[in-house]
């Protein structure tokens, strides 16, 4: 099994603090998250310079949902910046999946956000407006509509992950947040697992948040994590 791809997230308030971040921790991470704080605080700026002053990919995390032409729209632009990874909703529908896809041709792969790691069944139902949700029933329905509309993959917890693995086999990236080191809190997320398991249950990417970037050492947290998934 190929070892899941780290991505930090520079859930930060300014590119000084998110550069900073990256500097820090070297040549241990070359991949970040750039999600919705960090990029309306410094927009396309801090992508340029995440890879042209660092040298690192993008994975831009700002889950795009809309009609489809606008969302296409947007993951052009995006395309244009190098980012490596987005995300889009894929509770927007398979139109709006495939105007996405598109428009990122094969130079930007797209992941399809099914459910948020905030949601379990419960709140998830309440969300829907439906009595009786599972989580993972959900997250297989969206997999298939990402599957059809030809995307690069999809966001879902580690706890999913295996089924998905097991319903489509490689065909589908799967990008897992939620990460947490053995005994690490899992703050406002409510499913979420340790980088290797992550990793043994098909994750091929994963998402790195406070687990390294409130550490009291972000270098030291993440040579644990690389060691988690070297097993």
């Amino acid at each position: 099994m190929p070892r899941a791809i780290p991505i930090v997230a520079l859930d930060v308030p300014s590119a000084a603090a998110a550069l900073a971040l990256a500097r820090s921790l070297g040549d241990s991470c070359r991949f970040y998250k750039v999600g919705s704080e960090l990029f309306v605080g410094e927009g396309p700026a801090i992508v340029r310079a995440l890879r042209d002053e660092l040298g690192a990919d993008v994975f831009l995390d700002l889950k795009f949902h809309d009609i489809p032409n606008t969302v296409a729209g947007a993951v052009a632009r995006a395309v244009g910046l190098g980012v490596r990874l987005l995300t889009v909703h894929a509770s927007g529908g398979r139109a709006m999946l495939e105007a996405a896809q598109g428009a990122a041709g094969s130079a930007c792969g797209v992941l399809g956000v099914t459910v948020l790691t905030s949601f379990d069944d419960v709140s998830l139902g309440r969300a829907w407006g439906r009595v009786s949700v599972q989580v993972e029933d959900e997250v297989l329905r969206l997999a298939d509509d990402a599957v059809t509309a030809g995307l690069h993959g999809i966001v879902c917890s580690g706890a999913e992950a295996a089924a998905v693995t097991r319903a489509h086999g490689e065909r589908l990236a799967l990008l897992v947040p939620g990460i947490r080191l053995a005994g690490g809190a899992s703050h406002d997320q409510r499913r979420v697992m340790t980088p290797g398991a992550a990793q043994a249950a098909g994750a091929r990417y994963l998402i790195l948040g406070r687990a390294v970037t409130a550490a009291a050492d972000p270098r030291v947290a993440m040579a644990a994590v690389l060691a988690d998934l070297e097993g």
